[in-house]
C-alpha cells in the first residue's frame, strides 16, 4: 500500500559567509553584469536545479534548514567604519527576510589584521549534527577549501546527498592586484551532485534563461532622479586611502582621488556628491568629475 502521506526531500543550505560574499562582490563589481547574487533567486535555482540533478519534480523539494556563518567585527570598530555598522544590519534584514539563520563569531586580530576562527569548525558541526538527526536530505555547501573535505565525507557516509557549488573566476582589483579564487578540486569531487556556476551563469544569460537571470538583484533606480544623463548625485559610502565608493543605483560606483574636483582629503562619508560616469580601462564604470553637492 503506497504511503497516503506526501514526504518532501528536505534541502539544508550551510552558507560559508566569506564565501558568498566574494562571490556576490565579484559579480556586483567586476563581471558586467554589475549585479549583487538574490537570495531568493539563488535558493529558487538551487531547487530547480537540485530536482533536475536529482529527476524529481521542484514541487518535491523544501528548503528545511538554511544558515549563514561567518565573523564579524565588533560595533566599535563597524561605527568607525562609516555606514559599516548600518550596511551589516540591512544585510542581517535581508538573510532574515530569506529565512536564513545567522550564526557570527567575532573576529580575532592577529598581527594587525582581523582573521576568522572558528567559522569552519561551526558549520561542519551544524551541517552534520542536522543530517545525523534526520533533518535533512540534501546539503548545500556554499566554501571552497580543503578545509571541509571531512565534512563531506562525513556527510556522504550519512547517506545525506552533497551538493557543491563551484566557482571559478578571477580579476583586477582597484590596487592592480590579480585575484583569483578557485573551488578545491579534490572537494569538488567529493560532491554527490557538483554544481559548476560560472559555467551555468554565463551560459544562463547568454541565452536569457530566466533562473540565470533571477539570480541576480534588479536595479532600483527610483531613488535616482535623472534629469541630465551626463550628471548624477548620491551619497560618499566609503572613503579609503586614495580612492572611495559612492552610492549608485544598485552597485557601489569606484572613484579615484584624482577624479575629485577640489580637495579629496575634505570629503567624509554621506557626502553628497555630483559626478559623471566614465569607464577604466577594464570596461568598468568609474566616477570621474567629483564635486561635493552643496544645496543652495
Amino acid at each position: 500500500m503506497l504511503n497516503q502521506y506526501y514526504s518532501p526531500l528536505r534541502i539544508g543550505i550551510f552558507y560559508e559567509g566569506t564565501s558568498f560574499l566574494h562571490v556576490s562582490n565579484y559579480y556586483n563589481y567586476h563581471h558586467p553584469v554589475k549585479s549583487r547574487i538574490s537570495l531568493s533567486g539563488f535558493h529558487d535555482f538551487l531547487i530547480h536545479k537540485i530536482a533536475e540533478l536529482e529527476n524529481v519534480d521542484p514541487n518535491s523539494l523544501v528548503i528545511a534548514e538554511n544558515h549563514y556563518f561567518r565573523g564579524r567585527i565588533n560595533a566599535s570598530e563597524a561605527s568607525e567604519r562609516g555606514s559599516q555598522l548600518y550596511n551589516d544590519r540591512v544585510f542581517d534584514d535581508i538573510l532574515m527576510a530569506n529565512g536564513i539563520e545567522m550564526h557570527y563569531l567575532p573576529l580575532r586580530t592577529s598581527k594587525g589584521k582581523n582573521e576568522e576562527k572558528g567559522v569552519n569548525t561551526w558549520l561542519s558541526l551544524t551541517a552534520h549534527q542536522l543530517a545525523l538527526a534526520g533533518k535533512i536530505d540534501i546539503a548545500v555547501f556554499i566554501f571552497f577549501d580543503t578545509e571541509y573535505i571531512p565534512l563531506i565525507k562525513m556527510i556522504n557516509a550519512l547517506g545525506v546527498r552533497t551538493v557543491l557549488l563551484k566557482w571559478d573566476f578571477e580579476y583586477i582589483n582597484e590596487e592592480n592586484q590579480i585575484i583569483i579564487t578557485k573551488t578545491s578540486h579534490d572537494l569538488f569531487l567529493l560532491a554527490r551532485h557538483k554544481i559548476e556556476m560560472t559555467k551555468e551563469i554565463e551560459e544562463g544569460l547568454q541565452t536569457e534563461n530566466k533562473l540565470i537571470q533571477d539570480l541576480f538583484v534588479k536595479p532600483d533606480t527610483s531613488d535616482q532622479p535623472q534629469t541630465d544623463p551626463s550628471k548624477n548625485r548620491s551619497q560618499i559610502l566609503k572613503l579609503m586611502d586614495g580612492y572611495g565608493f559612492i552610492k549608485y543605483q544598485n552597485n557601489n560606483l569606484f572613484f579615484h582621488s584624482s577624479n575629485v574636483i577640489g580637495d579629496f582629503s575634505e570629503l567624509q562619508v554621506g557626502d553628497m556628491v555630483e559626478f559623471e560616469i566614465d569607464k577604466n580601462d577594464k570596461g568598468e564604470d568609474v566616477g570621474v568629475g567629483i564635486i561635493k553637492y552643496i544645496s543652495i
